[in-house]
């Protein structure tokens, strides 16, 4: 199954090829990288077994790299119709979505955020504001998803599923970001964060208490 960029029409002359390979056991389940005429290759070796046990546990975290590549793939040999199998399963649990947030978790997510968010107003040191600013922008962004019952990514995928689930969010906290990055000080950034978490109950500090 032929996943990724070069299944979905978003490939450059650069990208690699993710390719899911069903095979019967070993070597499977690995994961290995080649050149191939000159063109890296990412090959994710799975049996049927393996790969439902790695999605599975992807989809608890609301994270699934491979779940995601099986399901979006292009189907390039199906001898037995065990690709069809994996890949309209995958096409099933991506359309479900990741499970919904629990109250704790979503309490867990506010506080940190709303931990983040104080500790930037208070940073006085350059570098301490973009770590911080980076780590607000990811967790603030993975919340918004989560919300939206919206599979998480990480780099690019993070931010173009956040324009996708929520863009006029993704619009304020990206320029708002871009705008602490540029040294314009922390209180507009913080109030785009504030902005975003506000539909899970805003900002969370006095109270929390985990056991």
């Amino acid at each position: 199954m032929l996943g990724g960029s070069s299944a979905n029409g978003g490939a450059t002359a650069s990208s690699d090829l993710d390719i899911v390979v069903l095979v019967p056991g070993p070597p499977a389940p690995h994961r290995e990288t080649v050149l191939s005429d000159g063109r890296l290759v990412e090959l994710f070796v799975h049996t049927v077994e393996s790969a439902r046990t790695s999605i599975d546990r992807e989809i608890a975290a609301r994270r699934s790299p491979l779940l995601q590549m099986c399901g979006a793939s292009v189907l390039l040999v199906d001898h037995d119709g065990a690709g069809t199998r994996v890949r309209d399963d995958a096409r099933r649990s991506i359309a479900a979505g990741p499970p919904a947030l629990s109250t704790r978790e979503r309490d867990d997510r506010r506080y940190a955020i709303t931990a983040l968010a104080e500790d930037l107003l208070d940073a006085t040191d350059d570098d301490e504001v973009a770590f911080i600013g980076a780590a607000a922008l990811v967790a603030i962004s993975e919340l918004v998803l989560l919300e939206h019952r919206t599979w998480l990514g990480r780099g690019k995928w993070l931010a173009r599923r956040l324009r996708q689930a929520a863009p006029a969010t993704a619009a304020d906290l990206v320029a708002a970001h871009r705008h602490l990055h540029e040294g314009g000080g922390a209180e507009r950034f913080v109030g785009a964060v504030l902005r975003a978490l506000a539909p899970s109950g805003g900002r969370l500090a006095e109270g929390y208490v985990r056991s």
